[in-house]
């Protein structure tokens, strides 16, 4: 399982690296972060992310399309239950662990560390 997280998860980032470096268009982190989440969005609302998820586990959940494919199926779960407004709500519920823990642990590594500045 290790081997295929490692081979699946490097090669969404290997990806993101030759778009950047091999693009006559500056491609830059930030649009590889907002391209990849939308992809993964898109993805998952096709029901093609999942069986990556199911094959590679943390390889297809640690990147960013990993954070589409969350996003786009607590929107489509709470779409269900509660309609359009659902939408909203599910995507952020679904996601708001992960980002409460990213918010966090930024805070406390710029407590601990002195910036560069």
């Amino acid at each position: 399982m290790l081997l295929k997280a490692f081979l699946v998860g490097g090669a969404i980032c290997l990806i993101g690296q030759l778009l950047m470096d091999l693009t006559s268009y500056k491609i830059t982190p930030g649009h590889i972060l907002v391209g990849f989440v939308t992809v993964g969005v898109i993805v998952s609302a096709l029901g093609l992310y999942q069986p990556l998820v199911d094959f590679a586990g943390a390889g297809a959940t640690v990147p960013l399309t990993g954070f589409g494919h969350l996003l786009a199926q607590g929107a489509i779960k709470e779409a269900q239950n509660s309609g359009i407004l659902g939408v909203f709500k599910g995507a952020l519920s679904a996601a708001s662990g992960g980002i409460t823990a990213a918010v966090l642990f930024g805070y406390l590594a710029a407590l601990i560390f002195k910036p560069k500045g």
